[in-house]
């Protein structure tokens, strides 16, 4: 069964990736911690997700596995004990991977662990510290230019000890060995765009996927940003050879036209399909070059890998104001700009699943398609939704060097028609997958 061929209705799917969205919104999440196992465990709900946990200290090529990080509260009180800024109001609020800290500051001290936005006043930043030990709070600049010169207490409930680093995997085997992989970062706390998007369509992708029989098999993986894609590499090499094609999904719920990052090597299959996806989605879009900075993809293209993987955003990371600070909310995000994303990562895979290389078994000269029902002659085809001249060019590239996807392009055919002419011709033994 094709990927397809499954019904989606666009509402139903926008809703429910939205719900996703919302629910996991509220948690704090960082590169470790039970914000990130909290995530899979709602994601497990969805799929029967594999969660592993790899320890601090775990030597994972040229790095290491780091200390674990909690949060339970922080806060900043003025001089009467009011609190004006409060962990449990944004999670955004604290420096991430903060060290714990109570004590009492004077102003200037305390501005020297303040950080805010100028240009965008109301706004509150994301910032990380993930290997430095430091501490900090992140407050909209309003609120900063509001302080006055008195005595503050700062308070971070925080953990940084010995524990693990958590990522989520779901395999599905397919009719091969060789693999898609579809990657998302599960590291950043209240960031919709930026983060939950990615999330939510993997997790909605696999879902569906789950109930087809692949070409590929398919390996889903919800990591840490970086020290996560580093991790799983270091510690499954062996796997690594089956990676065919594969995506890393972000930045997929806002309103921005798509945009596709090429792998590494740029004329890969997954990037010639993901061009031809947009190209052909009637929206406007652009296709970037690889550039060794961004997601995960500059992990699995390095070049001890060099993976056929792209990425999959709308508005890439730092091109929009929202980017890593709290109006990157559930506001931002909408539940239609989640489905258009669906449907384009699904159109992908549909069309990678299918785009089989052929053989025409009767090369010389064209067969005689009369006889088959095959040839449109002036009283209308037999079968109205076969396509004359799909059917010949089908039978003109099937030589054992074009793909479906080839075939479409040069004809100007759309790959659905080529795809089902090809289907025709095998079904008449006219083609076949493997060398006369």
């Amino acid at each position: 069964m094709n990927f397809s061929s499954i019904q989606t209705p666009s509402d139903k799917i926008a809703q429910e990736l939205y719900q996703l969205v919302a629910q996991l919104y509220p948690i704090c999440r960082s590169i470790t911690g039970n914000g990130v196992r909290n995530t899979l465990k709602i994601i497990s709900e969805y799929i029967p997700l594999s969660v592993h946990e790899v320890p601090t200290e775990t030597q994972v090529f040229d790095w290491k596995v780091p200390k674990e990080w909690n949060i339970k509260d922080a806060y900043i009180k003025n001089s009467q004990g009011k609190k004006i800024v409060d962990f449990a109001n944004s999670n955004l609020h604290v420096l991430n991977y903060s060290i714990p800290v109570h004590q009492k500051l004077s102003l200037p001290e305390l501005k020297a662990h303040l950080f805010t936005l100028v240009d965008y006043p109301d706004w509150i930043p994301y910032r990380t510290s993930y290997y430095k030990e430091t501490w900090g709070f992140c407050m909209s600049h309003n609120q900063y230019l509001e302080l006055n010169d008195q005595e503050y207490e700062v308070f971070i409930d925080s953990s940084l000890e010995p524990g693990h680093l958590s990522y989520g995997e779901y395999y599905i085997p397919g009719d091969s060995t060789d693999e898609v992989l579809i990657s998302c970062h599960t590291c950043h706390p209240s960031l919709c765009n930026d983060n939950l998007s990615g999330i939510a369509i993997a997790t909605f992708i696999a879902k569906y996927l789950n109930q087809t029989t692949p070409r590929y098999s398919y390996r889903f993986l919800w990591i840490p940003g970086t020290i996560g894609s580093i991790t799983w590499l270091a510690l499954n090499e062996a796997k690594v050879n089956n990676i065919k094609h594969g995506l890393v999904l972000t930045c997929l719920g806002d309103s921005g036209n798509f945009t596709y990052k090429k792998s590494r090597r740029g004329d890969t299959e997954i990037d010639k399909i993901a061009a031809y996806v947009l190209r052909n989605s009637k929206q406007d879009y652009k296709i970037i070059d690889f550039f060794p900075y961004g997601y995960d993809e500059r992990q699995y293209c390095s070049p001890g890998f060099n993976l056929a993987v792209g990425c999959l955003m709308r508005s890439p990371h730092g091109s929009f104001p929202e980017y890593h600070t709290s109006a990157d909310d559930l506001n931002f995000v909408q539940p239609q700009y989640l489905a258009e994303s669906f449907f384009q990562c699904r159109s992908i895979l549909d069309i990678l699943n299918n785009n089989h290389i052929y053989y025409n078994t009767n090369p010389k000269c064209e067969p005689q398609l009369g006889r088959r029902g095959l040839y449109q002659a002036d009283n209308g085809a037999q079968d109205s939704r076969l396509n004359q001249m799909a059917i010949l060019w089908v039978l003109n590239l099937s030589d054992g060097q074009h793909t479906l996807l080839d075939i479409a392009q040069r004809s100007g055919i759309s790959f659905d028609v080529i795809k089902y002419a090809a289907d025709t011709l095998l079904a008449h033994e006219l083609l076949t997958s493997k060398k006369n």
